[in-house]
C-alpha cells in the first residue's frame, strides 16, 4: 500500500484531496508548510496550520508542519522585490511550486519514507511510453497548469494530482458530505504574503527604498515628456488607469525603462505585439527541437495563442495584448498538455 502525504493548506481542495486518498485505501497523512509569519491569509498562515489539524484529527490522520519560512523568504520572497525593483511583474506561484512545493517539500516527503505527494492542484499526470505528461484538468475554469509548467519528469514521479478529474463543485460537494470542517471555507485568491497590496508590501519590504524607488518622467514612444511617475514599481506592462497625465486619447503603460527611470506610453495598438523574447526554458519531457508550433500562455487567464517557438523566441500567429516581462509563456499541445515555458524578458 502507497503512502502518501498530502500538502494540506487548510483548504478545501487539499483537505477534500485528503479524504478521497483515504477513501481510496491509501495510508496518509497531512503535512502543512509555515512559509510566512501571518494571521490572515490561508496558504500558510497560523489559521491555515490550525484548519489543516481540524482536518486532519476529523479524518484521523497524522498532522506535520514544516518550518520553510527562511527559504521561502530566500528564494520566493527577495525575487518578488527584485523583480519589481528591475521593472518586471513577477508570479510568485510560479517559483513558489518550484523551488518549495514540488521542490523542498517533495525532497522532505521522500527522506519521511512516504512514496509521493499529493496536492490539490486541479490538474493531471498522465503516464504513455516512460514518460510523465502534465495535463489539463476536467474543470478547465480551474486549471492550474499555467503555475506548474516547471515541473520535471522525476517531479512528475513521485506526485498525484488527485483533483483534476473532478469540477470544483464536485470537490465542494464531497466536502459537505464529508462533514469536513473546511467545507464551506471561500476560496483563497491573492498571493499568500501580500497583506493589503503589492505596492504597499513592496514599500514596507525594500530596503532602502527612498534611494531605490525614484521618480522620473512618463514619455511617449518618441520621447516626448507627458508627466511624471512616482517609480517604476507601481506600474505595469498595459496599466491604463492610474497615470496621472492628461491626454486626447487613452494612453497605456507600453515599457518600463530602468536605464532612463522612465514610463513609456502609447495608444491601445501599441500595446499589441506579436514578438516576445524568454529566458530560462523549462521542458516537461525532452527538449523539443529549435522549431516547434504551440498554444502560449502569457499570463494566467490568457487564452492560449498559436505560436512559433525558436530557441528563445516566440512569434506568434496574431498579435497579442500586454506581453510582460516577469510574467511566464507557457506551452501546450492543443491546449491540453504542458510542453514547457519560460520567463518573459
Amino acid at each position: 500500500m502507497k503512502k502518501i502525504l498530502i500538502a494540506m493548506s487548510g483548504g478545501v481542495d487539499s483537505s477534500t484531496c485528503a479524504y478521497i486518498l483515504q477513501q481510496q485505501g491509501f495510508e496518509v497523512a497531512g503535512l502543512t508548510l509555515k512559509l510566512y509569519d501571518s494571521q490572515h491569509k490561508t496558504c500558510s498562515s497560523l489559521k491555515a496550520i490550525d484548519d489543516a489539524k481540524k482536518v486532519c484529527k476529523h479524518l484521523n490522520i497524522k498532522h506535520f508542519v514544516l518550518d520553510l519560512q527562511k527559504e521561502f523568504y530566500d528564494e520566493i520572497i527577495n525575487n518578488f522585490i527584485d523583480s519589481y525593483l528591475y521593472a518586471k511583474t513577477p508570479n510568485p506561484c510560479i517559483l513558489c511550486n518550484e523551488k518549495i512545493k514540488f521542490g523542498l517539500m517533495l525532497k522532505y516527503t521522500i527522506s519521511q519514507g512516504y512514496d509521493c505527494l499529493a496536492t490539490g492542484h486541479y490538474a493531471q499526470i498522465e503516464k504513455c511510453n516512460n514518460e510523465y505528461k502534465l495535463k489539463t484538468p476536467k474543470d478547465k475554469s480551474k486549471d492550474q497548469t499555467y503555475f506548474l509548467y516547471r515541473l520535471t519528469q522525476n517531479e512528475l514521479s513521485k506526485i498525484i494530482f488527485p483533483l483534476g478529474i473532478y469540477t470544483k463543485q464536485e470537490i465542494r460537494n464531497i466536502a459537505n458530505k464529508s462533514n469536513l470542517p473546511v467545507a464551506n471555507k471561500p476560496d483563497s485568491q491573492e498571493i499568500c504574503f501580500i497583506q493589503t497590496t503589492y505596492h504597499d508590501f513592496l514599500e514596507k519590504n525594500i530596503k532602502d527604498f527612498k534611494n531605490k524607488v525614484l521618480p522620473g518622467l512618463i514619455v511617449d514612444k518618441n520621447g516626448k515628456k507627458l508627466g511624471k511617475h512616482k517609480g517604476l514599481i507601481y506600474y505595469t506592462i498595459g496599466q491604463r488607469s492610474g497615470l496621472g497625465i492628461t491626454t486626447s486619447e487613452p494612453v497605456y503603460v507600453l515599457k518600463l525603462d530602468i536605464t532612463t527611470n522612465t514610463v513609456v506610453v502609447g495608444t491601445k495598438n501599441d500595446v499589441f505585439s506579436r514578438i516576445a523574447k524568454i529566458d530560462n526554458i523549462s521542458f516537461i519531457s525532452s527538449k523539443k527541437n529549435n522549431d516547434f508550433k504551440a498554444n502560449v500562455k502569457i499570463r494566467r487567464m490568457h487564452k492560449p495563442a498559436s505560436a512559433l517557438i525558436s530557441n528563445d523566441i516566440i512569434i506568434f500567429d496574431e498579435e497579442q495584448t500586454s506581453i510582460t516581462p516577469g510574467q511566464s509563456a507557457v506551452f501546450y499541445d492543443n491546449d491540453e498538455y504542458v510542453i514547457g515555458g519560460g520567463f518573459i524578458l
